[in-house]
């Protein structure tokens, strides 16, 4: 039906017109035809689809479906029909159909050689096969009798028809059935056109079919391909899947086993921290107990020894005044008595006495010459004795005692001389109780002397003691300060200290405020862990007295290198070269303590320079200002003795710790300060405060040598902060060249092998530092951080490297001792 439609629209655009429908009132009753394909649509004999459904395809549709219905209706009538692609194949059952329904005529009309009437085919096609039975009665006449014979043909009727009204009529019809005629000739051609038309458009869409058919096999086989493909993707797919969760849960083992590690390191690290703290009070415990028991039989020996000399002086003194006087007035009642008898004998008598009395002052005097000897042995007690604090008083107590008793026993040498045999007996008497007191003595001066090896060994194992806690702590220890806000200063950054009531470890940092993606505000937090944090309430002292352990190690024979790293104003010289600052209190208890030493026999002997590395250059800070520019430093390295020594460099004998602070005045007076962006008097350079000490034991034969260097590093500053221009970016560039060498030194001492290269001639600070932070050092850092929100970047970026720096691990250091 919808072809007849289309068919019946194509002759209605052509402008042919319809035919009419007057012809079928006025024509007679027709009798029924015969039904045949060709009086039939031809489109009712067509076979149904084959089923096929249309499938939504990935190609594009072809360019007159792409167009709208008011753009079709716009074009004009007598283009070239263009068929819609057909998706469904065409059987050959529906060709051939379609072609019998164009074939057939669609009129109803019966030709002019045709009789009106209908053969006996005809009837026996419409009613059924068979004889036709013979009606006895004829049909009765009315108004249309003369067309009762209209089953016989013309030829058959002998007559002729009547002239009526009817002829005209019959005429006309003729007329009608010629115009009718031409009309569906005319329409068979337009149809024949437009089936050719069909059929070359039928054709085209079937070959275009096939190759939509091609295309769509090759895209087959392309997704047959691709599926398989995807196929072995899942397979390897679920295959890393499975291995990444067996990586995934092999980490989490590790990490579980390397943190039940680390906390077993940390534990074991604890005890034996405890052990050696514990082991090391019990020894000075006893060293105190032992030297307060030592002292206190000293003091009971020289309290005896006095209380038994000053009784037997007293007592001999009275004796000798009882006998004098006894002997007094025997020679007076004697004299007077004998006196006409001595006179007799007096020239006897004075020859006697003259030469007894000669005889008495040879005695006198080797009586003297001994005294003289004891005398000096007591001295040489006392110069050994000397060596003790705590006896020097009492030897000088001793000393004066026997001179004051030799004196006694001289005058009364002196005064009895006419008594020489009761002198002789009183001076062996006296030969016998100074014997007995050189006794004494001794056994004390051997009691003192075990003292001093028990004190010496004591002493010893302090050391080692102290060294090996210093071992445990780290070669490179690394320590973080805070300095405070000034008044004038604002926006503080927000850094915190969370075990600042019990380890004070950890500093935490909290970054700036950023918008997420989601309009969400976050901020972003930095902890970091070091072996020691300082707040902006420490002082100088407080810093000291966590690095005083590491000086002692100078005096020990090691050498030791304390440096301060940090931004521009965060306070690095104020903590090193301030009146209380590192270097004073440092060299002070070096002081101190090389005195106390002096009592165990070591004699100490320190040697201070002050080198300032400005633009890859050294410079003397404690020479003449004018001769800065003409001589210059030379840096020379003694590779057997591990030392580094300096050319044309003032080095200054300290005697005492008011020298340092005339150097440190010198020093800053020379050294090269700014102003930049970042600081109104910004250090520009690196200096270096080198103290050289010498020990000698006059007991042991043992000797040390031990260097103490303590670095002020210049500022580390980044260019578009400072606005450095000219002069100033020529020392920056310097500056963080030699900051970037000092980390890939300590970068290398960390992490290369024995005998690897260390990049130490890369800078003129770490050449000048080489043998104070190789392994043979003990090496201690300053990060120092500055309160400030505008310098938040900086301090991350010290934090961090602070951080890389207590990670490395240098090696043992070793003490340099000679014999």
């Amino acid at each position: 039906m919808d072809s007849t439609n289309e068919n019946t629209g194509i002759a209605k655009r052509s402008g042919i017109k319809p035919p009419s429908n007057f012809s079928s009132i006025a024509s007679p009753p027709r009798v029924l035809g015969e039904l045949h394909d060709a009086g039939m649509n031809a489109r009712s004999a067509m076979l149904p689809p084959a089923g096929i459904k249309h499938k939504p395809s990935g190609l594009p549709e072809p360019a007159f479906k792409r167009k709208t219905l008011a753009e079709q209706a716009a074009e004009p009538y007598n283009r070239k029909l263009v068929a819609p692609p057909i998706t469904r194949p065409v059987t050959n059952g529906v060709k051939g159909t379609m072609a019998r329904g164009m074939a057939a005529p669609t009129s109803r009309a019966i030709p002019k050689n045709t009789s009106r009437h209908p053969s006996a085919s005809a009837l026996s096609g419409s009613v059924g096969a068979g004889p036709r039975i013979q009606s006895g009665t004829t049909r009765p006449k009315s108004a249309y009798g003369q067309y009762g014979g209209h089953a016989r043909s013309k030829s058959q009727n002998p007559s002729m028809r009547p002239a009526t009204a009817m002829r005209h009529r019959e005429e006309d019809d003729e007329e009608q059935e010629a115009e009718r005629k031409d009309f569906y000739n005319e329409r068979m051609e337009a149809m024949e056109r437009d089936f050719r038309m069909f059929k070359e458009q039928i054709e085209g869409d079937v070959r275009q079919a096939t190759d939509y058919k091609e295309s769509i096999q090759q895209l087959q086989n392309r997704v047959t391909e691709l599926e398989g493909i995807r196929a072995r993707l899942e397979i390897v797919n679920k295959g890393l899947e499975s291995e990444l969760d067996d990586t995934r849960s092999c980490l989490k083992s590790v990490k579980l086993e390397l943190e039940m590690n680390q906390q077993k390191h940390s534990y074991e690290a604890d005890d034996l921290r405890r052990k050696l703290r514990n082991e090391v009070d019990d020894l000075e415990s006893r060293h105190r107990k032992d030297a307060d028991r030592m002292q206190r039989e000293r003091e009971e020996a020289e309290s005896k020894i006095r209380k038994e000399l000053e009784t037997r002086i007293e007592k001999l003194l009275k004796e000798h005044s009882e006998e004098l006087a006894v002997l007094r007035k025997k020679l007076d009642a004697d004299s007077e008595a004998e006196r006409t008898r001595r006179t007799k004998e007096t020239q006897e008598l004075e020859v006697e006495y003259a030469s007894r009395l000669r005889t008495a002052a040879l005695d006198a005097g080797v009586k003297q010459r001994e005294a003289q000897l004891l005398q000096g042995e007591l001295t040489n007690v006392k110069s050994e004795l000397d060596r003790e604090r705590n006896l020097k008083t009492g030897l000088q107590t001793q000393l004066t005692e026997a001179t004051t008793t030799n004196l006694t026993l001289s005058a009364t040498n002196k005064a009895m001389k006419e008594k020489i045999d009761f002198l002789e007996s009183d001076s062996q008497a006296q030969s016998q109780a100074f014997n007995d007191l050189h006794r004494r003595m001794q056994e004390a001066i051997e009691a003192a002397e075990r003292a001093h090896d028990k004190l010496r060994q004591e002493e010893t194992l302090r050391r080692k003691l102290f060294n090996q806690v210093q071992e445990l702590k780290g070669n490179i220890r690394v320590m973080c300060r805070v300095r405070p806000t000034h008044d004038s200063e604002t926006d503080p950054a927000q850094i915190s200290f969370p075990d600042n009531d019990t380890d004070s470890k950890e500093v935490s940092v909290l970054g700036p405020s950023r918008q997420s993606a989601m309009g969400k505000d976050t901020t972003a937090a930095y902890s970091y862990s070091f072996d020691r944090v300082f707040g902006p309430a420490s002082q100088n002292g407080e810093v000291f007295e966590e690095i005083s352990q590491l000086v002692q190690s100078a005096l020990d024979g090691y050498n030791v290198c304390i440096f301060c790293y940090g931004q521009t104003g965060s306070g690095k010289t104020y903590t090193m070269s301030s009146i209380d600052g590192m270097i004073p209190r440092a060299t002070a208890q070096i002081w101190d303590e090389a005195q106390r030493l002096q009592e165990k026999g070591w004699r100490y002997s320190m040697e201070g320079s002050f080198i300032e590395v400005y633009n890859e250059t050294y410079n003397d800070l404690l020479g003449r200002s004018e001769d800065l520019d003409k001589k210059k430093v030379e840096v020379r390295h003694d590779t057997a003795k591990k030392q580094t020594l300096l050319e044309n460099a003032v080095s200054v004998m300290l005697d005492g710790p008011h020298r340092v602070e005339e150097i440190l005045d010198t020093a800053s007076k020379n050294r090269t300060v700014a102003a930049t962006k970042a600081n109104m008097r910004s250090s520009r350079s690196h200096s270096v405060f080198i103290l050289k000490l010498v020990g000698t034991n006059e007991i042991t034969g043992e000797k040390s040598e031990g260097t103490l260097n303590l670095v002020d590093l210049a500022g580390s500053e980044r260019l578009e902060h400072s606005k450095a221009e000219g002069a100033r970016l020529k020392e920056t560039q310097n500056i963080n060249k030699s900051l970037s060498c000092l980390g890939d030194v300590i970068n290398a001492l960390g992490s290369a092998k024995e005998g690897a290269h260390v990049p130490y001639r890369n800078s003129k600070l770490t050449y000048l530092l080489q043998y104070s932070l190789g392994g043979n050092s003990k090496t201690l850092m300053f990060v120092m951080v500055s309160p400030l929100q505008a310098h938040l970047q900086e301090t991350v970026t010290s934090l961090k490297f602070a951080t890389k720096v207590h990670n490395t691990h240098i090696g043992t250091a070793k003490k340099q001792t000679r014999t």
